[in-house]
């Protein structure tokens, strides 16, 4: 089973990128985070063309994740914790494959900037609240995939010039930390368990060349819990589609295993 990660910024801008790539790359499960799109404007009919099932958690002009799926999938409730968050960010679905069911989760984490202001705060509770509910999860001991756009870079080795982001919400101590401790709980992030290697990066800014002079970061993430971990078989940056014309500034993620 190929399960994707992509933050497409606009679904509706991007459409015929992320129809090319369910054509070309086909993977079974597709978590897509940014869609920037309400639930009814979703491009439902073109997807479900390609034999996906779709579910999504929309929001006008911003945020908004959505799941697609080849295999038949129940969607379950959103992200527990707070019932006053009206931001579109995580939605979750358990999927059902020949091998067995798999759950899997889209997540869009708060970016965090500027640090001064109530969005780091806001971030960082949003972090405690997945941690929360990612530990209630793991007590079912399935596959999970808990993958998205984390707004968060591990470590040095995935930025291109840590110094300048030692400021930044994505690369602060407390970010790092707080995510140090999702994975603690048991979760294995599925690039580094297959290349150690510095430079891998996810995303490239739109501005100053980042993309034509390789100033990455890699914030888009799959964390497998212990079962999935165990079937895992390889993973694959996408890096090409940032070559595109009027690409997304993230490029897509894939895991597969051996489901």
């Amino acid at each position: 089973m190929l399960v994707t990660t992509w933050n497409v910024n606009s679904v509706k801008q991007r459409l015929e990128h992320l129809l090319g790539f369910l054509r070309d790359v086909g993977p079974e499960v597709i978590c897509l985070q940014e869609i920037k799109c309400v639930d009814e404007a979703f491009p439902r009919l073109e997807v479900e063309a390609l034999g996906y099932n779709v579910a999504v958690h929309g929001q006008k002009g911003f945020n908004g994740v959505a799941i697609l799926s080849k295999l038949p999938m129940e969607v379950t409730p959103r992200l527990p914790g707070d019932e006053d968050d009206a931001q579109s960010r995580y939605l979750e679905a358990v999927v059902s494959a020949p091998g067995g069911v798999v759950r899997v989760a889209s997540i869009y984490l708060p970016n965090g900037n500027p640090v001064g202001t109530e969005k780091f705060p806001y971030k960082l509770a949003w972090m405690e609240r997945l941690a929360r509910h990612a530990s209630v999860l793991l007590r079912n001991e399935e596959p999970l995939v808990l993958a998205g756009d984390y707004n968060v870079i591990p470590d040095e080795r995935d930025v291109y010039e840590p110094t300048a982001w030692l400021d930044d919400a994505l690369f602060r101590p407390e970010t790092r930390s707080a995510f140090r401790k999702l994975l603690a709980l048991g979760f294995t992030d599925a690039l580094r368990a297959c290349d150690d290697r510095a430079g891998l990066y996810t995303f490239w800014d739109y501005q100053a060349g980042a993309w034509q002079r390789n100033k990455g970061i890699r914030i888009d993430h799959l964390l497998l819990s212990p079962q999935a971990a165990d079937r895992l078989a390889s993973v694959e940056i996408h890096k090409a589609t940032r070559a595109m014309e009027k690409p997304s500034d993230h490029v897509p993620v894939s895991v597969r295993l051996d489901i």
